[in-house]
């Protein structure tokens, strides 16, 4: 064994082992105290003994595994979220002893910055994550170095029987693959979704249960599984409620804001929206160019800063979108009303003002508090029939012509164009599934998007023009790990990705370009789309990749995002927008306050957390509906592609609608199968039959646990499934290897102007 130069070798004195434990990188138990002072044969066992004469006086905790300073943490250790505080996750050493005299120590978790890896999903009361930890003058802290699978602390399940009358918690996570047994019902039935806890501190005490929710296939319970899954903040306070009535009631000052009320502005969103906090206008300028504005709610009047309605928001981050339901991330008479631009009504609005040159180039922007009438509140469905139609209002007609030089400027600077299908759950008026279909890509979608993107650059630079505080929206460059692992899977398909070149979205755009075969383009844009990094919010400018910008925030939806809403006050302090005093007990200032501009990174980081957590809950809802609406159909084949490759099996998706499956390598038949790892295929040993990502083939779809959201599919009877290599090459030739994190889900850098 190889004896380490950083430290003496020998046998180490007690002091030594301390010295050891307190500056390891990495979990230290026997074996790697052993190999770090380069220990042999006797001395081993001498070590051994001492290791067991500091754990009796006291000096040392832990097992064999993973010794630690007595009341202290092990530099790498397992934590328990506890507690959210300020949008913080709070942990515990996930193994104290809850008999030991002393508190275990409380640990603040914060994410450092990842070095081309993903961010560690959003946490919630409950989790365990892995994670670094470091003892300041402050207290300890932690970083978050991978999210571990959930025990059953706050497991949610359906109650089920056995044969001999015993209870069980059959999981509704389908990363959970065992039952737990119940040791209290708490008067829960067979059947029944509920919500659990751990009896003891081992597995086998099972779980108790702590709260019964009902049935679990009732409409509307797949969006409370999330909510309760996730952690969803959901519930608002009296206090919360009462400053939102007191708000609501302020008067809207026409004197004191730009009177915008004669202007045709419109708001264009979906059909369903639950909201409406855009809205935007045009105009020809008569020298080619245009004269725009874009229309915001103006939630910064209403929600004051460190009130209880600030504090609430700032805990939910955004607003959560289920196909029954949102977790509004302000209260409904503010969100759905008081805030919401509708037409007709005298509406209290953020005005972005844009001069745009005849190549669709901003050349001026101001901005003003002001107050407006929507003239109209319209979807995108009825604004694109009405242009391709011939029908259209001129200010719809004038949008659209503004929008056409907004886009020339678009593509002149060559943004990441990746459109990817999004599936869309439509319910009818008793919650139940009526039709899961993927949302049509409009001009008019693009339109609206156009408009946003210019007015949040304008809102970044304006903030940057006065060196005041912003919360920019970020987007960093594909690591190279990234780019190295999409180079090799493009060689699969035949295709090369140069990387000894600066790195720009053009370069995948002409990537993709160049893929005529549409089942291969979406391969290709999947992956392009996995390499990218995950976008987030912080008060450092990073630029924005995917949309080729230099300097970018998100100030068009502050009824739904938080981040908006701080770029609201600054743009009020930094432009001395401020309204006149309330008499009211609500605070004063709209503005920025001071734990606002001392906290900036803290809250940053919180609510880049809290839109991961949304988006989970929201795609995990998705799955589910999907399966729910797929358990009909059991039976059926279908025309799927393969999305990954494990030693077990391999995953399918459905193709035009989503929902990944698993089948399982025994229901292959009887011939055995090899599991190439670096070329992520399953190869049958005596007749080749080749199973790998991206071939398409038709499946029948074997289960659907509408609970879970996972589905399983098997080969049709009697074949192979009908296997069609992608791009229509022989199996043989074809070598896939996926990029980083195929698996994984794609970052949140796309969504019609949504979350970009």
């Amino acid at each position: 064994m190889p004896r380490s130069p950083k430290l003496p070798q020998g046998m180490p004195s007690a002091k030594q082992v301390l010295a050891f434990l307190q500056t390891s990188d990495t979990p230290a138990g026997k074996r790697e105290i052993a190999k770090a002072f380069g220990l042999r044969g006797q001395e081993k066992i001498a070590l051994k003994k001492l290791l067991k004469d500091m754990t009796d006086e006291g000096l040392i905790d832990g097992r064999q595994t993973a010794y630690h300073r007595m009341g202290g943490v092990p530099k790498v250790t397992v934590l328990r979220v506890v507690d959210i505080e300020d949008g913080e996750a709070i942990g515990i050493p996930d193994n104290w002893d809850a008999e030991d005299a002393a508190a275990p120590p409380r640990l603040t978790l914060k994410e450092r910055k990842p070095k081309g890896g993903q961010r560690v999903p959003a946490l919630r009361r409950g989790d365990r994550v892995l994670a670094r930890t470091e003892e300041t003058a402050h207290g300890w802290i932690a970083h978050p170095i991978k999210k571990l699978p959930a025990r059953s602390d706050g497991l949610m399940g359906v109650v089920e029987i056995d044969g001999s009358g015993k209870p069980w918690l059959a999981p509704i996570d389908k990363r959970i693959r065992s039952s737990s047994p119940i040791s209290d019902l708490s008067g829960a039935e067979p059947g029944q979704l509920v919500l659990a806890e751990r009896a003891g501190r081992s597995d086998r005490a099972g779980v108790k249960v702590v709260e019964v929710i009902g049935d679990p296939l009732a409409p509307k319970s797949f969006s409370l599984i999330a909510i309760a899954k996730h952690g969803l903040p959901h519930v608002f306070g009296e206090e919360t409620l009462a400053e939102a009535g007191l708000a609501a009631g302020l008067p809207l000052h026409p004197g004191a804001r730009e009177d915008l009320r004669d202007l045709p502005i419109v708001a264009i969103d979906p059909a369903d929206a639950r909201d409406h906090d855009d809205a935007i206008w045009a105009e020809p300028d008569g020298q080619g160019g245009f004269n725009a504005l874009v229309a915001i709610a103006d939630v910064s009047y209403y929600v004051r800063p460190d009130g209880a309605l600030d504090r609430e928001a700032r805990k939910r981050g955004n607003s959560v979108y289920f196909p029954d339901r949102v977790v509004p991330m302000l209260p409904e008479v503010l969100s759905a009303d008081v805030c919401s631009l509708k037409a007709g009504e005298d509406r209290a609005a953020m005005v972005c003002h844009l001069h745009i040159s005849p190549q669709g180039k901003v050349t001026k922007f101001r901005f003003t508090r002001a107050i407006v009438r929507i003239a109209q509140n319209i979807a995108y469905e009825d604004a694109q029939a009405a242009i391709e139609g011939g029908t259209a209002p001129q200010h719809l007609v004038d949008l659209w012509a503004c929008w056409k030089a907004l886009a020339d400027a678009r593509q002149a600077r060559d943004p990441l164009e990746l459109e990817l299908p999004e599936r869309r759950v439509m319910l009818d008026e008793q919650g139940r599934i009526a039709e899961i279909a993927i949302r049509e890509r409009l001009d008019a979608h693009r339109v609206v998007e156009d408009f946003m993107i210019a007015a949040n650059v304008a809102a970044a630079q304006a903030l940057e023009a006065k060196t005041a505080p912003v919360v920019y929206r970020i987007h960093e460059p594909p690591a190279r790990e990234k780019l190295i692992a999409l180079r090799d899977y493009l060689k699969t398909f035949g295709r090369s990705l140069a990387l000894g070149q600066v790195i720009t979205p053009g370069l995948f755009n002409r990537t993709l370009k160049d893929v005529s075969d549409e089942a291969e383009k979406m391969q290709v844009m999947e992956a392009v789309l996995r390499s990218q990094m995950q976008a987030y919010y912080g008060p450092r400018n990073a630029g924005h990749f995917g949309l080729a910008l230099a300097s970018y925030a998100h100030f068009t939806s502050p009824i739904r995002r938080y981040a908006d809403l701080l770029v609201h006050r600054a743009l009020v302090d930094a432009y001395k927008l401020e309204q006149p005093r309330p008499k009211s007990a609500i605070a004063p200032t709209t503005g920025l306050s001071e734990r606002d501009r001392a906290s900036l990174q803290q809250v940053s980081d919180a609510i880049s957390q809290a839109e991961r957590r949304a988006m989970e809950a929201e795609r995990d809802t998705i799955d589910r509906y999907v399966a729910a609406w797929l358990s009909h159909r059991i039976g059926e084949i279908f025309d799927t592609r393969i999305t990954g490759v494990q030693s077990f099996g391999f995953f399918a998706t459905i193709m035009g609608l989503g929902g990944d499956g698993l089948v399982p390598i025994s229901t292959l038949g009887r011939e055995r199968f090899r599991y190439e790892e670096a070329a992520q295929a399953l190869v049958g040993e005596s007749s080749g039959t080749r199973y790998a990502a991206g071939d398409r083939l038709k499946l029948r779809l074997a289960e659907a646990n509408s609970l879970t959201g996972a589905l399983k599919f098997e080969l049709p009877e009697g074949g192979n499934g009908s296997i069609e290599p992608r791009g229509g090459r022989p199996p043989e030739r074809r070598k896939p290897k996926p990029v980083a994190g195929q698996r994984g889900r794609p970052a949140n850098i796309r969504h019609q102007g949504r979350r970009r």
